[in-house]
């Protein structure tokens, strides 16, 4: 019997995926670098700048559901790639703070458009049996090209301000590639029949706002703390030389991209609520190892952490597409987005004032928050519908 294989056009989206995050991750190092080394911004105005395309991120996720419920996650994702290549454009010519802030907000606003588009577009390009596999591959897609921009990135980025200049203004071409891509490819968005309520829908829905809770804590601990928290604890708490840093988060992204695939498959024919548990408490567990202060334990919490990724994002947006409404998913993807964009900002905003005062504390927190987030994914399974609570064989 033939094996269900992903359709062709899912093959060119990831292919666009894989594009745009190569150049993403070529100038993502780099960003408050550029700004005040090479263009002269205080470190201040730098941040600012920098921290302007989050901003205008969080507020525009929940405009882009209604968008894409309306004109098709196709159309709005090629419109945030045209914005995020005229806002990064715009950063590379940017020789003072206003043009540079206006930029910024221009290409935060394509920033909190393109993921749930981007995720709506991977889950309605599969079949409904197959997004678990559609959402491994395409994060794979997206790992492997941040790794092997950020290696180019920094080759480029030491000529000094021309090759930064080159950096912002291939991701800026590398966004035009991606919505070329999709126009090229993709055909035209089936309208699926509105739904009356929107957001007031989504916000009824138990299960998922339950879900959305369980996705903010999941992503401040594996997300949050190991990308924004665990680099500054291990170089001042445990003496590691920055090159030490960079070798853990290399692993991270390493096993992320060898085993996204793999854990996808396993999951098939399993319960989700399971696999989520299970990245909670592997995110646990790797809280404690960094508390064990040698660089193999912290080598082993990194590739715990990279595993736990992998049950989490299997199971998520697969989730998420099944329990919307055709014409809400566009705003059921918003929503969780915005849960992502939450969780990523508490890890920064209350970790690292405790991190100053009580490093351990940091960890021995985020350890007791996994562990209570796997016991609500358990009790999470019997608010789902009993149709959604296996990953498809």
């Amino acid at each position: 019997m033939d094996r269900p294989r992903l359709p062709g056009t899912l093959w060119c989206v990831v292919l666009g995926i894989f594009v745009n995050y190569l150049g993403y991750g070529a100038v993502l190092p780099f960003e408050i670098i550029y700004l005040h080394d090479g263009r002269g911004f205080g470190l201040g105005t730098a941040g600012v700048v920098v921290g302007l395309v989050t901003g205008v991120a969080v507020a525009s996720v929940p405009l882009a559901g209604p968008l894409i419920d309306r004109f098709g996650a196709r159309a709005v994702a090629s419109g945030a790639g045209v914005a995020l290549a005229a806002g990064y454009a715009g950063l590379a010519l940017a020789t003072s703070p206003g043009p540079a802030l206006v930029a910024a907000a221009v290409a935060g606003a394509g920033n909190g458009a393109l993921n749930p588009s981007q995720s709506t577009l991977v889950t309605t390009l599969a079949p409904a049996r197959l997004r678990h596999r559609a959402t491994a591959v395409s994060r794979v897609a997206g790992n492997v090209g941040i790794g092997i921009g950020g290696g180019v990135g920094g080759l480029v980025a030491a000529t000094g301000l021309p090759g930064f200049v080159a950096l912002f203004l291939a991701n800026s071409l590398s966004y035009l590639a991606f919505a070329g891509i999709l126009v090229a490819v993709v055909p035209a968005d089936a309208r699926a029949e509105p739904v009356a309520g929107g957001y007031r829908v989504v916000v009824r829905d138990r299960a998922f706002v339950r879900l959305a809770l369980l996705n903010v804590a999941l992503i401040s601990v594996g997300w949050g703390v190991f990308t924004w928290l665990l680099p500054p604890f291990a170089g001042a708490e445990l003496g590691l030389r920055p090159e030490l840093i960079g070798l853990l988060l290399l692993a991270n992204a390493a096993t992320v991209a060898v085993a996204q695939v793999p854990i996808a498959r396993i999951a098939e024919g399993r319960r989700r609520a399971v696999l989520m548990a299970v990245a909670a408490w592997l995110f646990a567990a790797a809280c404690l190892l960094v508390l064990v202060g040698a660089y193999p334990a912290l080598l082993a919490a990194v590739i715990a952490v990279g595993v736990g990724e992998c049950c989490h994002t299997t199971v998520l947006m697969p989730l998420v597409a099944d329990l919307a409404p055709d014409g809400l998913r566009g705003r059921y993807m918003a929503a969780m987005g915005l849960s992502w964009w939450v969780g990523l900002a508490i890890a920064p905003a209350l970790g690292a004032t405790l991190l100053g005062v009580a490093p351990e504390a940091v960890f021995l927190t985020a350890a007791g928050t996994s562990l209570a987030a796997g016991a609500y994914a358990m009790l999470l399974e019997r608010r789902l519908p009993a149709a959604t609570r296996l990953t498809p064989a």
